[in-house]
């Protein structure tokens, strides 16, 4: 059987995306997994349900297909002897985006998740082939929505673009169908006739349909969430996916230890919604926040990094001295750790604006993703902020809408924008800079979102206002620690983590560190065994680099401090306090 044709990008990619291995390559793959025989027409694994791993065919052949919750399957692909099925979830035992089904009898060797991480690291050039085809697959899937939800909805409504921005950012592959198109969307807006704020309805692939979820209930019922993560100590517990705390988890991991990481939106944080990246080293031409983070966080996976994603971290509780650290999620439940990582960055500002809130997510954005910039394909938009991120969003833009205002309350760009992104927005014939104004007033309804936007400039006081559907707030961010409040960690005055102490200064909570016989290593806070990171902690540099830096220096801190509260649990049975209570 003809394979079908791949998206453009990946048809010259096609023998990387299905390799075929030799004898040699499959006897070193022994020993990491188990043979397996299928009967003609049983199925390896089902769409949406987990899978037992990677799949190596031996004997036989296996068709593969995508299929949707509508019912559609499409083939994919026959992979025969010495070829692989599976992609990236297969990395941490997610459920498999395809069907795949024995054709004829089948042998396989199957090697489960643990057994192909450790394969990928004890066989290095075989490993690097093998990730490179799961990479391709994904994106192979994610260009076609393959194997993932159908969200069915008003292309401009909130939730429709709530969703399809979280499954984008998270990496998952998605179909979105607009009812107004008639066919499958308008019989599936017929049978559950859907009231206006129950849109998008949401086809899962078992055929399940949730009406306008949450994005956390949506992950759970993509088996996105691991449910044996909160049954488990760790070693590490990072608080935020950004760059920090996914270069705490690569570097952690790759040297042993065992790492969760949560996230309370999607992997990448505020640099993951960069649409460009061009002063980061290695990369000339530049790179996506999205394309950088989703490496890191493949990367992740490959070491056994748990990734939990929705999940809120509530609190910190150190009430025991001789009990692990305990983080409280929203939903109740606990994480048990020896260590926290505090790499949850910062949460963007928000202007104060009597109705901002009604037009969140209705014409109001707080990133500039290929989502929200077809929502402007010909359109006026107006952008606010003057700092890297507001710069690289109205380039980005420029290149979809008609023309993109940019209001700046200062007098001039230069002090708080790289020099290469001022030349651009003033070179620029679609982007227009409005310096020293700001918005004053918004204007819309629920029903068709926002419509009107009025800004002042400052020195004159005068006011215009204009039609506008799409305004992009970058004026900053707060950071994001409100949940280390009451368990002894110090902030500074606008609420980032203090870390370290300077030469000659005693600490914070100095019986507490005297009890554990020593003083906080350079990331650490004033609460013995955490640690800060990136954005979240006081006096660092806001930039990706800085924050990758500070991601993999934290881990030799991290192996130093087990070491010690070993060390210190060996010497005094009763445990030294965590912080004075």
């Amino acid at each position: 059987m003809m394979p079908p044709p791949l998206p453009p990008d990946l048809e010259s990619r096609r023998s990387q995306m299905f390799p075929v291995l030799d004898a040699r390559d499959l006897e070193r793959m022994q020993r990491f997994g188990e043979v397996r025989h299928f009967r003609d027409g049983e199925c390896l694994v089902a769409a949406g349900q987990p899978g037992p791993g990677m799949f190596v065919v031996a004997r036989g052949r296996v068709a593969i297909s995508r299929r949707d919750g509508l019912g559609h399957s499409i083939p994919i692909v026959e992979e025969g002897p010495g070829q692989f099925l599976g992609e990236v979830a297969q990395l941490s035992g997610r459920p498999s985006l395809v069907d795949a089904q024995a054709v004829g009898d089948v042998e396989v060797l199957i090697i489960p998740p643990h057994r192909l991480r450790a394969l990928m690291v004890a066989e290095a050039d075989l490993g690097e082939r093998i990730m490179r085809a799961l990479i391709l697959r994904r994106v192979g899937l994610l260009e076609t929505g393959a194997g993932g939800p159908v969200l069915v909805g008003p292309p401009e409504g909130a939730g429709r673009v709530r969703l399809e921005g979280f499954l984008t950012r998270n990496g998952h592959p998605y179909l979105a169908l607009d009812p107004e198109q008639g066919g499958e969307a308008a019989s599936l807006i017929e049978r559950y006739a859907p009231r206006a704020e129950e849109f998008p309805l949401v086809v899962c692939p078992d055929g399940s349909v949730l009406k306008n979820p949450l994005e956390s209930t949506l992950a759970r019922a993509l088996g996105l969430l691991p449910e044996g993560a909160f049954e488990t100590r760790y070693d590490v517990a990072v608080v935020g996916a950004g760059p920090a705390g996914l270069a705490t988890a690569v570097y952690a991991a790759s040297e042993g230890l065992r790492v969760l990481v949560l996230d309370q939106r999607a992997f990448g944080g505020q640099a993951g919604a960069s649409a460009r990246i061009e002063n980061y080293l290695g990369f000339p031409t530049g790179i996506t926040g999205q394309a950088l983070t989703a490496r890191a966080y493949v990367q992740a996976q490959k070491f056994g990094v748990e990734m939990a994603i929705p999940a809120e971290v509530a609190s910190l509780r150190c009430a025991d001295p001789d009990a692990p650290l305990a983080l409280e999620l929203t939903d109740g439940r606990k994480v048990l750790t020896r260590t926290v990582v505090v790499a949850s960055g910062a949460r963007y500002r928000r202007p104060a604006l009597a109705n901002l809130a009604q037009f969140e997510g209705r014409g109001v954005f707080y990133w500039a993703s290929p989502i929200e910039a077809r929502m402007c394909d010909g359109e006026e938009v107006v952008l606010v902020g003057g700092g890297n991120s507001a710069g690289q969003a109205a380039v980005f833009l420029a290149n979809h809408a008609r023309r993109v205002r940019v209001l700046v309350r200062g007098p001039e760009l230069a002090a708080s924008m790289s020099s290469y992104l001022v030349e651009r927005l003033t070179a620029s014939p679609r982007i227009e800079l409005m310096l020293e104004t700001e918005v004053v007033a918004l204007a819309g309804s629920d029903e068709r979102g926002l419509r009107c936007v009025r800004w002042r400039h400052l020195p004159s006081g005068r006011e215009e206002e204009h039609e506008v559907r799409h305004l992009f707030l970058f004026i900053g961010a707060d950071p994001a620690t409100e949940w280390l409040a009451g368990c002894g960690i110090a902030l500074d005055a606008k609420g980032f983590v203090r870390t370290g102490v300077a030469p000659g200064e005693e600490p914070l909570h100095a019986q507490a560190w005297a009890a554990a016989g020593r003083a906080p290593f350079a990331l650490e806070t004033t609460l013995p065994g955490v640690f800060a990171i990136g954005d979240a902690r006081a006096d660092s540099v806001k930039r990706v680099g800085a924050a990758i830096g500070e991601g993999s220096a934290v881990v030799g801190q991290l192996h130093a401090c087990l070491a010690t509260a070993t060390a210190s649990r060996r010497d005094n049975t009763q445990g030294p306090p965590r912080a004075l209570r």
